[in-house]
């Protein structure tokens, strides 16, 4: 996914492709081949948040255009992909919108695909794609960073570990040494957990939804603070 249409519809779309034609069911059925957990009320939740803006016919019905449809296929790769909290999507939906370059980084891209699931790889593309030797890729798994699925592959999802443990190796720390993070990672879920889980299982989708976008902000939240307090405390080793 390299570029997301504008919001605004303008003289510049001979093929119209922002033209409005399609209903949120059509919509629905659009997007539900690649999000399965996508609902007509999360698509509502994500318009009443600012991130896309269909129109609306006189008798009050949506109405989307493709460009509509891409935005939408936008955010919920940003969520899916790289867990990244609404606010910061619309900060790159605007970005994208102004024809400038985003923040910090590239578009989210889908996890890459496998032959007959584009949802898990097996061992040798998983360790390709991470940059792990198949030793280390067994290491990894065998000290609790990893877990394969019932027929032995890898989920395309955990590659950012993968490749995290690939770069630390480059610099002698082998997955053995790693099962601190783990440890923390899973205190940490822990205490996200009893907060979120609660409203997660409300019967409403619009209150799944809101509690799913808190499970984002606050991961993306406890990731920042182990960032920084992992440097102030390094930094104390450059002190004379």
């Amino acid at each position: 996914m390299s570029a997301v249409p504008s919001r605004t519809d303008g003289p510049g779309d001979p093929g119209g492709r922002h033209a409005p034609r399609l209903t949120i069911g059509e919509v629905l059925t659009v997007l539900r081949e690649d999000f399965p957990d996508v609902s007509i009320s999360k698509i509502r939740y994500l318009e009443s948040e600012d991130l896309v803006h269909p129109q609306r016919t006189p008798s009050g019905y949506r109405k989307f255009s493709s460009a509509d449809v891409a935005r939408l296929r936008y955010v919920l790769a940003a969520q899916r992909d790289q867990y990244l909290p609404l606010r910061v999507i619309k900060d790159h939906l605007a970005a994208l919108d102004r024809g400038e370059p985003l923040p910090g980084g590239t578009p989210p891209a889908a996890p890459p695909p496998a032959d007959g699931d584009a949802g898990a790889l097996t061992p040798e593309q998983f360790a390709r794609a991470a940059g792990l030797e198949p030793g280390q890729l067994a290491d990894c798994v065998q000290f609790g960073l990893l877990a394969t699925d019932a027929d032995g592959r890898h989920p395309a999802a955990d590659l950012p570990i993968a490749r995290a443990a690939a770069g630390l190796a480059r610099h002698g720390i082998e997955p053995r040494h790693l099962r601190v993070y783990q440890n923390g990672a899973e205190r940490e879920a822990g205490l996200v957990e009893q907060l979120v889980a609660p409203v997660l299982r409300a019967r409403s989708e619009e209150t799944r939804s809101r509690a799913a976008e808190k499970l984002r902000e606050l991961s993306t939240l406890s990731a920042q603070l182990h960032g920084a307090l992992l440097e102030a405390r390094l930094r104390d080793l450059l002190r004379p």
